[in-house]
């Protein structure tokens, strides 16, 4: 990874490249305006559900070339942190800069007391942050996907008895399955 890369809280302003940003890492579909990931990003900023704290972006020399996106999800009767979309410029995907968004986002997430990170990924690849499959800490996924990619960092405010049904924010609702 690049020592001038900056990791930074999404800021007003960042919209438009976020979404570029999206489009390009996840590629748009024929005949679309956006990838469903903007989609996603943009219902997630309407709703008001973007955590602000936890949505960083990564940037070199004032270009943005990374973005994770928080919201807020329910678990059980809590609340819990959903993690992604997640977007690197495809030209910079390979250089750490996706890798060091997760784990900017797991500590400041601990930091501020949030007792859980979960996402829907690559079980191999996310392991390395120390997520788990979700179903065997009791959380249990709001959708048909297997099950090892649901999954969940617990963190240091994180008690058994958080666990329970997981629910995305609404913007979730509207991906196609």
């Amino acid at each position: 990874m690049n020592p001038a890369l900056v990791l930074r809280r999404e800021l007003p302003g960042d919209e438009e490249p976020t979404r570029a940003l999206h489009d390009a890492a996840f590629g748009v579909p024929e005949g679309a305006e956006h990838s469903a990931e903007t989609v996603l990003l943009d219902g997630l900023r309407a709703d008001g559900d973007v955590l602000d704290t936890l949505t960083l972006v990564a940037e070199l020399q004032g270009e943005v070339l990374g973005h994770a996106v928080c919201s807020r999800a329910t678990m059980g009767a809590g609340t819990s942190v959903a993690l992604g979309p997640i977007a690197v410029r495809p030209d910079h995907q390979g250089e750490g800069i996706g890798s060091a968004l997760v784990s900017a986002v797991l500590v400041t997430a601990d930091q501020r007391g949030e007792a859980s990170v979960v996402l829907l990924g690559d079980p191999e690849w996310y392991a390395r942050f120390g997520f788990e499959p979700a179903a065997a800490h009791g959380i249990r996924s709001p959708g048909p996907w297997d099950e090892r990619y649901f999954q969940v960092r617990r963190l240091g405010a994180w008690r058994p008895e958080l666990a329970g049904p997981f629910r995305y924010a609404p913007a979730f609702d509207s991906l196609p399955s």
